[in-house]
């Protein structure tokens, strides 16, 4: 559907979990051009490199407690997630974050780490940052432009707001929110 990345969750605990060698058949599939991005919360050193040395993983994206030289020990890109709530400091994370390729800014739920289909106050997402910002959090073709319009951000990701049911993707909504990301006019 044109979509420039696609994700795949490396989290047992997510409806979205993929396993390694699941994973590796996908990326047989994959058209060219995508960057894969290979999704982890709080995982074991040992997994993210079992998981590298069988899948060709673009970006490596972080949605747990992983430290700045944790996210960066595996020679790859990567972006980190941070759960925005009031008193959140978004410029201070950036700067904590420096090595990051990006902030992902999804919604905080508590005693959860994303995919929630929850979003939250964009009002929160300085205009300043010194990363790129790539919007989560309860995005889908119906509130996906107007985030646009008011966050400005470098790119959007979705997960649960193109799924049928948890876990399971309609290629109606995809097309759908793809469509919406590409045409609107800032």
């Amino acid at each position: 559907s044109g979509a420039d990345a696609f994700g795949l969750v490396f989290y047992e605990k997510s409806p979205r979990h993929v396993g390694v060698q699941q994973a590796a058949q996908i990326m047989h599939a994959m058209p060219p051009f995508i960057t894969v991005v290979g999704l982890f919360v709080n995982p074991a050193v040992d997994y993210v490199r079992e998981v590298l040395a069988k899948v060709s993983l673009d970006v490596l994206q972080f949605h747990g407690e992983e430290s700045p030289e944790f996210c960066a020990q595996f020679g790859k890109p990567y972006l980190k997630a941070v759960r925005v709530k009031v008193g959140v400091d978004l410029v201070q994370y950036a700067a904590h974050y420096a090595g990051a390729q990006g902030l992902l800014l999804d919604a905080y739920i508590e005693g959860t780490h994303g995919g929630t289909g929850e979003s939250f106050d964009w009002g929160l997402t300085p205009h300043d940052l010194p990363l790129p910002v790539i919007l989560s959090g309860g995005l889908h073709a119906g509130n996906v432009a107007a985030a646009i319009k008011q966050v400005r951000p470098y790119a959007v990701d979705v997960s649960s707001g193109v799924e049928a049911a948890k876990g399971i993707k309609d290629a109606a909504k995809v097309a759908a929110f793809i469509k919406e990301v590409k045409n609107i006019e800032l």
